[in-house]
């Protein structure tokens, strides 16, 4: 069979990562005179890094991330409580395999967003499905679904990733109903799925912003075992808006 019609047969079984390593490797095998064996081997790889690449692409695509934050990009040079050893266990996901929620607590500016992307970023990467949604967003969905007959299948969805990151809980006083909605959805993936949440309330404010107080006691103790990080520090933004003030003074 000559190149042509190997490359043929690619493109009709959709062998994309082979095809496109094809020449290239056939260069190579024949230059190092590999066995065929070998040679297969090496395009089988090809195959299968492409089609990982594809997964971790699709993968991030459906977290629906607002940005690509990374761990590697995170700015340790500013004044901020969180350790370089934090950042480590979190990068690590140990906390995502066994199940655990976890809370970022701190005010505006400080990362938390940055870091439960990074979290989600990362996690993507390592074949872990990902939903990440602002606490707004997230109650104006259930509340859709409800009038449209799809509130089961919207609790389904939230039950089924690996990580579900909830950003900014606390900006706006949840009433009963959707402080319900959320409790199940916590309860569904409680000690299963892990659920990263950042707020500037601690948990011991968490009933000031939920209407009903049994509910909120429910949702505290279904978070309360988990892992907490604490940021401190001076808003990033107003790091970064200093350091531009500074840099148009030096012009």
């Amino acid at each position: 069979m000559g190149i042509v019609q190997s490359q043929n047969l690619m493109t009709e079984l959709k062998f994309t990562g082979m095809q496109n390593a094809y020449e290239p490797t056939l260069a190579t095998a024949t230059q190092q005179q590999w066995s065929h064996t070998d040679f297969l081997d090496q395009l089988l790889q090809a195959e299968y890094e492409h089609r990982e690449q594809r997964k971790t692409k699709t993968r991030i695509q459906n977290a629906k991330l607002r940005c690509l934050a990374s761990f590697e990009d995170f700015d340790y040079t500013a004044n901020r409580s969180i350790t370089k050893t934090q950042v480590k266990e979190l990068a690590s996901l140990s906390w995502l395999g066994q199940g655990r929620c976890l809370l970022l607590i701190g005010q505006t500016g400080v990362g938390k967003t940055f870091i439960a992307q990074a979290a989600g970023l990362h996690a993507c990467q390592n074949k872990k499905t990902v939903i990440f949604m602002n606490i707004t967003t997230l109650l104006e969905n259930f509340a859709i679904a409800r009038t449209s007959g799809n509130y089961l299948k919207m609790r389904d969805k939230l039950s089924k990733p690996d990580l579900l990151i909830i950003d900014d809980f606390g900006l706006r006083k949840l009433s009963a109903t959707e402080a319900q909605d959320l409790c199940e959805v916590l309860e569904e993936r409680a000690y299963s799925k892990a659920t990263l949440i950042t707020t500037q309330l601690p948990t011991d404010h968490w009933a000031e912003v939920i209407e009903d107080p049994v509910i909120a006691d429910a949702i505290i103790d279904r978070v309360e075992p988990g892992i907490k990080y604490k940021i401190k520090g001076e808003s990033y933004r107003k790091l970064i808006a200093r350091k531009l003030d500074s840099k148009k003074e030096q012009k």
